[in-house]
């Protein structure tokens, strides 16, 4: 545990009061204090939000702005689209799209989260690359776009099957949306910015307020019966369940989409052949690997047995063997699924034929079989 000065030292959500008079267990998370459980526990909390609703606090997340400056000679769209691997000119007002952004060697910087709400553009980022990703982006964007680290927003998520019907009692008009629709007005007299979307594999949204009303707005949340505060431990397990990464574990700056297995990210236009093809950081190496292939690839692992493989626990061909042909990246047991689950890497020839492999784990290495990182069904509002 943390003494008292280390911890006050420690940036503090809007919603700390709360996270402290619901019994939350806080602890340090990329400079902020955060809540990882409530009394309830881990396991109680991610079975929650599979069946019911779970509020989450994520507003140590970055949220950033975007803007065409008046006579630019680019668009906000156009120049953000020279940073990402993604389609950004093609995305709707009112939609939202995964993008990666990417050094010169083709390693993902930092995944994000990119909105058009026609007159601006707001990326989500991850909190660990927040003030690294702003610095950067208003070097690179300027003097085209006009940028805002909109640190004075919180952000929460509300994730499981009845989060549509706990936020339309305040806010009918979210029936309509659909999974990746994006949404900005009013809700409880605040300015809100409000996605279809969400960290956990389930239905859900994430609710951009200002940071003096977010207090309000999750206690008039709670109200409801079927929706719980959720702790960061249980977004971890949920997230590792719908197969999702976590940068700075599975995707980091030495980590490419196509290595990743995040190729699906980057669309038509993109890629050799598309209207845009290139044109971004990185590109001759992730173009070259979408033809000839990488060397290791993410696979999701199931181990044999009740005990879970942690990251950083080295695989091998052979349980006897002392050459690794790759390592885990994240690893628990599946509350949903009642199997331990990870993913991490492997050579691409362990890949390809999709052989069990030995997982290093203390006493003795486990059986592992590789397998699609989703452990379940998304449950998206197509």
């Amino acid at each position: 545990m943390m003494n008292a000065p280390a911890m006050a030292d420690l940036k503090a959500t809007s919603l700390n009061r709360l996270h402290i008079e619901l019994g939350a267990s806080m602890a340090p998370f990329a400079g902020y204090q955060m809540p990882i459980r409530y009394p309830a526990g881990i396991i109680k909390e991610h079975l929650h939000v599979r069946k019911a609703a779970g509020l989450f606090d994520v507003s140590h997340m970055g949220q950033i702005e975007i803007r065409t400056r008046s006579r630019s000679e680019l668009s906000a769209a156009e120049a953000l689209e020279s940073l990402v691997c993604a389609d950004i000119l093609s995305l709707a007002n009112g939609r939202q799209r995964y993008a990666l952004l990417l050094n010169d060697r083709g390693g993902i910087r930092d995944d994000l989260m990119i909105a058009n709400l026609g007159s601006r553009h707001i990326i989500v980022a991850n909190a660990a690359c927040k003030i690294e990703d702003e610095r950067y982006l208003r070097a690179a964007l300027a003097p085209n776009c006009e940028l805002q680290l909109l640190d004075d927003r919180a952000l929460l998520a509300l994730q499981g099957p009845l989060a549509e019907s706990a936020l339309a009692q305040l806010l009918p008009d979210v029936r309509e949306m659909r999974f990746l629709d994006v949404w900005a007005g009013t809700l409880l007299g605040m300015d809100c910015v409000l996605s279809r979307s969400g960290y956990t594999g389930e239905d859900g949204f994430e609710i951009s307020i200002p940071a003096d009303g977010a207090e309000s707005l999750a206690r008039k949340l709670l109200q409801n019966p079927a929706v719980a505060m959720i702790g960061l431990g249980a977004r971890d397990t949920l997230r590792l369940e719908a197969g999702l990464c976590l940068h700075g574990a599975d995707i980091d700056a030495t980590t490419t989409p196509v290595e990743a297995d995040l190729q699906w990210s980057i669309q038509a236009s993109r890629r050799h052949g598309g209207r845009r093809a290139g044109g971004f950081p990185g590109a001759d190496v992730v173009l070259a690997q979408l033809i000839n292939g990488t060397t290791r690839k993410r696979v999701g692992l199931r181990p044999q047995g009740r005990a879970p493989v942690r990251r950083g626990a080295r695989l091998f061909a052979e349980p006897d063997s002392h050459s690794p042909i790759g390592i885990v990246t994240s690893g628990t047991f599946g509350p949903s699924v009642n199997i331990p689950i990870a993913m991490g890497y492997v050579t691409a020839q362990a890949a390809a034929a999709g052989v069990p492999v030995w997982a290093e784990r203390p006493g003795e290495p486990v059986l592992a079989t590789l397998a699609k990182p989703t452990a379940i069904t998304p449950r998206y509002r197509r």
